[in-house]
C-alpha cells in the first residue's frame, strides 16, 4: 500500500490536517491511521474544548486570534452536501482570578496580550463584583476577563467535522496502529501496522496525541510528551448565574457552564506518566466543591452528576507545541505536545503543518517558533498561562 502523506492519528490535529491538506491540493494522497475510529479515548473529545486568548507567548494569542476565526465560520466551511456541523460555539470569555501574590503575573500577561491585540479587560473588586455579582471578591485583588474571541465549544463535534470534511475531499482514514518505522537514510520509507501492512509514503506525520512519545521513538527520535490523566467533574447548581465566564480561581480550579450545568476541576495533582484513563472522584468533595463554594457561595447547594477523563499530552520541555521538522529525518513532521490547549489551536496548526509539506514554508502564519528542533538548541519557548 503506498500513500503521499501518512498521517499517524486522526484526533484532531491529524483529521484538522488532512483537511487542509486535501482543502489546499485536491490531488494528493493522505492516508490518516487511527488506532480508535470511535474517539472513546481520543484527548480532542474528551476535552474541555474551550479558546482563549489569555496566553503569554505571542505565538499562542497569534494562533488563537486565527482559530476563533475559523471556529465563528466551522458550519461552513466544513459543511458536507450541505449538512452543517453546529459546534456550539459560545463566546463568553475566561476570568483569571488574581490574589496579591499573583497579581504582578497578572498584570504582566494583561500586557503581552494588549500588546498583541487581545481584548482583555483588567477589573478590580469593583468592577467584577459589578459584572459578577455571585463571585465572592475575598482575596481577589483583581481579574482579568476577555471581551471578544474566548469561551467554548463541542469539541467532539468539531472533530468528527474535521474527518467528514477531509474523508468528502478524499482523505483515507484506516483502522490501524503503527508498530515500526522503516527508515532510508534520512528518510521515512514506509510504516508498519500492527496487521502486517507496509505502508510506503513520501511524508509521515506525527499526530498522535499522547502517543506520541512511542511513535516518535520508533523513528529514533526522543520526544518529551507524556500522558497526563486529567479529571472533568460534571456539577449541577440550581441558582441562575448571569453571565457566568470561564473561571480560573487564584488557587488553580476552573469551572464554566455546561448545558444546564456546569464542568469544571481542582489543579492537577503530580500524576504518573501514562496513568490508566480512569476518572478519580475524590478530589471533587477533598478540594473542588470547598474551594469552589467558598468562591461562589450559590455551589455550596451543588452536586457532582459525573466525571469523566482524558489525557493531556503534556510536552515537558516547556509546555508548548511542538511543530515541523525534526533535524534528524527530512520527511517526518510532528505536531505533538500541545499540552492543553491543543483543541483550540488545530484550526490553525493543521493549516500551517500542511503548508509546510506542500510548500515547504509556513505561508498564513509562521509557526516557527514552536519548531521541534527547539528540543535539540535546549531553547524553550515557555507558556505561563497553562490550565491544569
Amino acid at each position: 500500500m503506498q500513500t503521499d502523506i501518512a498521517v499517524i492519528g486522526g484526533g484532531i490535529m491529524g483529521s484538522a490536517l488532512a483537511y487542509w491538506l486535501t482543502r489546499l491540493d485536491p490531488t494528493i494522497a493522505v492516508t490518516v491511521i487511527e488506532r480508535d475510529p470511535a474517539y472513546t479515548t481520543a484527548s480532542s473529545a474528551l476535552s474541555a474544548a474551550s479558546i482563549r486568548q489569555q496566553f503569554t507567548t505571542a505565538i499562542n494569542i497569534r494562533i488563537s486570534q486565527q482559530s476563533i476565526d475559523f471556529l465563528r465560520c466551522a458550519g461552513d466551511l466544513l459543511a458536507v452536501d450541505g449538512d452543517r456541523p453546529d459546534i456550539a460555539l459560545t463566546e463568553r470569555g475566561y476570568l483569571y482570578l488574581a490574589g496579591a501574590d499573583t497579581i504582578a503575573a497578572l498584570r504582566a500577561a494583561h500586557a503581552i496580550q494588549r500588546t498583541h491585540g487581545a481584548e482583555v479587560a483588567l477589573l478590580d473588586p469593583a468592577a467584577l463584583a459589578v459584572r459578577f455579582p455571585w463571585l465572592e471578591l475575598g482575596g481577589i485583588v483583581a481579574g482579568s476577563l476577555g471581551l471578544r474571541g474566548e469561551g467554548w465549544f463541542d469539541g467532539y463535534t468539531l472533530l468528527t467535522a474535521f474527518a467528514r470534511k477531509a474523508r468528502s475531499q478524499g482523505a483515507r482514514f484506516v483502522r490501524g496502529e503503527v508498530e515500526g518505522i522503516s527508515l532510508a537514510g534520512r528518510r521515512v520509507a514506509a510504516l508498519r501496522l500492527t496487521d502486517g501492512t507496509q505502508l510506503r509514503c513520501g511524508w509521515a506525520v506525527n499526530a498522535a496525541g499522547p502517543w506520541a512519545r512511542a511513535v516518535a521513538r520508533l523513528a529514533g527520535i526522543e520526544l518529551p510528551v507524556f500522558a497526563r490523566r486529567r479529571t472533568v467533574y460534571v456539577i449541577a447548581c440550581r441558582a441562575v448565574l448571569e453571565g457566568f465566564p470561564l473561571i480560573i480561581d487564584r488557587s488553580g480550579f476552573w469551572i464554566r457552564p455546561e448545558g444546564t450545568g456546569y464542568i469544571g476541576a481542582p489543579p492537577p495533582r503530580v500524576d504518573p506518566d501514562d496513568p490508566p484513563l480512569e476518572p478519580e472522584l475524590g478530589p471533587f468533595e477533598e478540594e473542588l466543591w470547598p474551594a469552589l463554594a467558598a468562591r461562589i457561595p450559590a455551589f455550596e447547594a451543588a452536586k457532582l452528576e459525573r466525571a469523566w477523563a482524558g489525557y493531556y499530552e503534556l510536552n515537558s520541555f516547556d509546555q508548548n507545541g511542538l511543530l515541523g521538522l525534526h533535524p534528524a529525518l527530512d520527511n517526518l513532521a510532528f505536531m505533538n505536545g500541545f499540552s492543553g490547549h491543543g483543541i483550540q489551536q488545530a484550526p490553525v496548526v493543521g493549516r500551517g503543518i500542511a503548508e509546510l509539506i506542500l510548500t515547504g514554508r509556513y505561508a498564513t502564519l509562521d509557526l516557527s517558533d514552536l519548531g521541534v528542533a527547539r528540543l535539540l538548541e535546549n531553547r524553550p519557548l515557555r507558556e505561563l498561562n497553562v490550565i491544569g
